[in-house]
């Protein structure tokens, strides 16, 4: 009878591959060898390369320890055996770990630092990893989060700790784990400052300082600094109105229906249980869980992955499931919108990856003086040689490279930081040249260009315009991408797919978009993806932020647990549905979020 692979046992994938030559059986790595022995060199390379990927090492089966290193047992395991362990049950092997009288007073010290150090890291909300998870891996939070256990673990006291957003990735559950770590560390004696947009870390501060009001050359200004026990109405904060009720994030009066669906089947990437799972079309979708549930892997591995080779042709990479099906057709294409940087060049910026860029370049090569000596479009790039400064090319810095420290940058000693040529920025619109316009904000660059009444300066407007849309007024034209953070590239991205105003439905995927969002940056990205799916697109979000997660058509909880606890289908359905699921750590707090 056929049996899929997943189906397989080890012994069964050992004889798929390798075969049983005693019993004459040849496996798939002898079909490779014979190729190998039998065609030219040139001929086996091109032919395998369609074939070849990254799997587990055969020999050492992904310990990356030599076999000797296997010999050596600790109550029954070996070392690679308990790197491969979740954190939760590394704990208990350890807990219930018996020596002998010799052995236990050996390794009495030694236990005591490897209890420690694994109970820090289940109090900062990570006992669902393993130790061998690649570093690269981690989500920012998580890394963060290794950081803060390494602290609590050194025992330091009179130092101050600096934490910027530790909760990125941590759901409502396991924050206050996360505050109580925060607080074990400042009474050792060490002082705390923590930079945070999540309200129950906001509230258990001893003192809050907010900056703003807004946010770029509107801000810079403290609003209110003191006990957050005292804070009073009618400030001109956002923080602190969001926390005394004056403003708040509606809930929805109605949630969007939904007929038509994708389905993914027989999902078994990492930890995911074989399960199958809709996704409704036309609506917001938002996948929860506790981390380490399973939800990137759903979602980021397998679904997004599916859609990617479904509507454009091919797989970024194999994942685990049986089929994808559905209404397919009513999509056309998927975007996958992630936290990477919008550009791998330093000169790549926000002006230029949403296009307005262009439009800017034809204005300045249209006045008089570029007329006059003949400059196109072109030499207002600082991407192409002829208008841009040659010394920095077009980088306003120089990069002095050092052997044994940080590279240094320095301001470019040519052009002064203003990345053109002199006589480039002679040129001049309205009184500004082209690095003025450049440094202008987002917000300042629509009202001046607003206050023409020119064909291009309207097309440069509607290209701005969805960047403000989604909050990002405050950022400059031609701020370096690589000073943006995360959220900022995200809601970049955003802004591009907004102002393309695409005709063909898109099924938009967004991992975490409210990482480093204010309340009130919230909720103008809500009213971003409302205007998404009001043109016929599909939304689909992974989210811990409540504020968006009771604002869905449609929710989606895995879990129950992290790391091989997790990977089921808790409950799905509507906030409402989804809040009186009895088993759901998301449906626990979100039930008091709808009550608010």
């Amino acid at each position: 009878m056929a049996q899929p692979y997943y189906g397989l046992n080890d012994e069964e994938k050992d004889i798929l591959w390798n075969g049983r030559h005693d019993l004459g059986i040849y496996g798939i790595n002898d079909f490779f060898r014979m190729l190998e022995e039998n065609l030219y060199k040139i001929q086996y390379r091109v032919m395998l390369a369609r074939y070849r990927g990254k799997t587990t090492c055969p020999v050492c089966r992904g310990a990356r320890l030599k076999k000797e290193a296997e010999f050596v047992r600790v109550g029954g395991k070996s070392i690679s055996e308990l790197v491969l362990l979740p954190i939760t049950e590394l704990k208990l092997f350890f807990d219930t770990l018996m020596l002998s009288e010799t052995d236990a007073a050996i390794a009495e010290r030694l236990l005591t630092e490897i209890n420690n150090r694994i109970l820090f890291l289940i109090e900062v909300g990570l006992g669902y990893l393993t130790l061998n998870r690649l570093s690269n891996t981690l989500s920012g939070g998580e890394s963060q989060r290794i950081n803060l256990a390494s602290s609590l673990g050194s025992s330091l006291v009179g130092s101050l700790y600096i934490l910027d957003e530790p909760s990125i990735g941590l759901h409502s559950r396991d924050t206050h784990l996360l505050i109580k770590v925060l607080r074990q560390l400042q009474q050792l004696g060490n002082t705390v400052v923590v930079v945070e947009h999540d309200e129950e870390i906001i509230r258990a501060a001893d003192y809050i300082i907010d900056i703003g009001p807004e946010a770029g050359r509107l801000g810079g200004r403290i609003m209110y600094q003191g006990n957050v026990s005292e804070l009073v109405k009618n400030t001109g904060s956002h923080t602190v109105k969001y926390l005394t009720g004056e403003e708040k994030i509606d809930v929805p009066k109605h949630r969007r229906k939904w007929n038509n669906f994708i389905e993914v089947k027989g999902v078994r990437q990492n930890n995911l249980k074989n399960i199958d799972v809709k996704f409704p079309l036309n609506v917001m979708t938002v996948v929860t869980g506790v981390s380490g549930s399973g939800k990137s892997s759903l979602v980021n591995d397998v679904l997004s992955n599916a859609l990617h080779n479904h509507y454009k042709g091919s797989a970024l990479e194999q994942t685990e499931f049986n089929s994808l099906s559905g209404d397919l057709k009513l999509a056309q294409s998927v975007e996958f919108v992630d936290q990477n940087p919008i550009g791998r060049s330093s000169r790549s910026n926000p002006v230029t990856y949403i296009k307005a860029y262009d439009e800017i370049r034809k204005l300045f090569a249209a006045q008089p003086l570029a007329k006059q000596m003949g400059y196109t479009p072109a030499h207002f790039s600082f991407n192409v040689e002829g208008g841009r400064c040659d010394e920095c090319k077009g980088e306003g810095t120089i990069t002095v490279e050092m052997q044994f420290m940080a590279d240094i940058r320095l301001e470019c000693e040519s052009c002064h930081g203003k990345r053109f040529s002199p006589e480039i920025l002679d040129v001049e619109y309205m009184g500004f040249n082209i690095h003025d316009v450049l440094d202008m904000t987002i917000n300042q660059a629509i009202e001046f260009f607003g206050a023409q009444k020119g064909a291009t300066e309207k097309k440069i407007i509607k290209r701005m315009q969805p960047l403000q849309d989604v909050g990002l007024g405050y950022i400059k034209l031609g701020q370096s991408s690589s000073t943006l953070s995360g959220g900022e590239n995200q809601r970049v991205k955003l802004a591009f797919y907004l102002g393309e105003e695409k005709s063909e439905p898109t099924i938009f995927i967004f991992d975490e978009p409210t990482t480093g969002l204010h309340f009130h940056d919230i909720k103008t990205l809500l009213k971003a993806f409302n205007a998404l799916i009001d043109r016929g697109h599909t939304v689909i979000i992974i989210e811990h932020n409540m504020e968006v997660i009771k604002c869905a058509d449609h929710i989606i909880d895995i879990g129950p647990e992290g790391g091989m606890s997790g990977g089921y289908i808790v409950c799905e359905g509507t906030p409402e549905t989804v809040s009186t699921c009895k088993e759901s750590s998301t449906g626990r707090f979100l039930k008091e979020k709808l009550k608010q």
